[in-house]
């Protein structure tokens, strides 16, 4: 088993197909192919179930993924502190990030920047995702923490930290409470959503239109704790991403035929960066999905607990660009 290998399990996986994990690795498709098949051979189990349009996990796959990234960001701190001794990474990093993020991974990364490197300059932007997204391809900005739907603008290359459905979130004992849901279920009900342009809006949209609907909202807000008060005081049924919709008294409905994912990802242009920008996107990436391994999402139909951080990051807005691929 090599490190490589376990690198191309994973970006398989982020990214959905192979041809997209070879585009972002700058490795050829059948190379990435051929390694993941000696990692299944050397392990002697199927990890990916290759039948359909988008790559799926295997229950092994599954199991072994958490764990290979888990391996990847030991490999990757192992090689991050050889380097800090051997020449000090220095330089200036532009860093986005949507408004109201309150994530605790992506503020402690960012905070333990100044401490270990301080031969980086580090300047942090607050804005909507569509904006950040314009901002990192004009050059204005290196990297941007964004919520969205769909694919991002051409040009940019995306690390994705959150890829979950939109669900319907109501009071405990709510006529919808325990039911599996589709789109079309909702129409008796005020319906709860965030802003135009933000992402999980987007999915939303998309999710509708894909289902031959007409999407509605009666109510919108910029941020997801609103909603959620909103719907815990009988205001009308909210429309989240999973992660997004924890708090307390209420309760999570699937919407089985919603198919467009609201996402959370980590984007920079295509193409090299400085060693500064190339060290502080592998440490967001790694802490943001070690927090998601760490603190996986609400299951679906229970009582949910505190309001998740994770989930305030589909706040900030997003350009929607609808793909085939859920």
């Amino acid at each position: 088993m090599e490190i490589h290998q376990l690198r191309y399990f994973a970006a398989v996986m982020d990214e959905g197909t192979f041809t997209a994990a070879a585009h972002r690795l700058h490795v050829s498709q059948s190379g990435i192919s051929t390694q993941v098949a000696k990692l299944e051979q050397e392990l002697g189990q199927q990890l990916l179930d290759r039948s359909g349009r988008r790559v799926r996990l295997t229950p092994v796959g599954e199991a072994v993924l958490p764990l290979a990234k888990n391996a990847l960001a030991t490999f990757e701190a192992i090689r991050h502190t050889a380097a800090e001794f051997a020449d000090a990474v220095r330089g200036r990093v532009r860093l986005g990030m949507i408004m109201g993020c309150s994530i605790p991974a992506f503020l402690d990364t960012v905070a333990d920047l100044g401490r270990t490197h301080p031969g980086i300059e580090l300047s942090l932007h607050e804005g909507y995702s569509d904006g950040l997204q314009t901002q990192v391809l004009s050059g204005s900005l290196d990297l941007a923490l964004i919520g969205y739907a769909g694919d991002v603008a051409p040009g940019l290359e995306v690390g994705v930290v959150i890829d979950e459905p939109i669900i319907t979130v109501v009071p405990a004992g709510h006529p919808l409470d325990g039911r599996e849901l589709r789109l079309a279920d909702l129409r008796g009900e005020k319906i709860l959503c965030l802003s135009p342009g933000t992402g999980i809006r987007a999915a939303y949209e998309d999710s509708c239109h894909r289902a031959g609907l007409a999407p509605r909202v009666d109510i919108d807000a910029s941020s997801p704790d609103t909603l959620l008060r909103l719907a815990e005081r009988g205001a009308g049924a909210a429309v989240l991403s999973a992660s997004s919709a924890q708090g307390t008294g209420l309760r999570t409905v699937p919407l089985t035929d919603a198919a467009t994912h609201a996402r959370l990802g980590l984007i920079t242009r295509r193409g090299r960066h400085s060693p500064a920008v190339e060290l502080l996107r592998t440490r967001l990436l790694d802490a943001l999905r070690a927090a998601q391994v760490r603190t996986p999402n609400p299951s679906v139909g229970a009582r949910s607990g505190e309001p998740g951080h994770a989930g305030r990051a589909f706040g900030g807005q997003a350009v929607s660009r609808p793909t085939d691929k859920p």
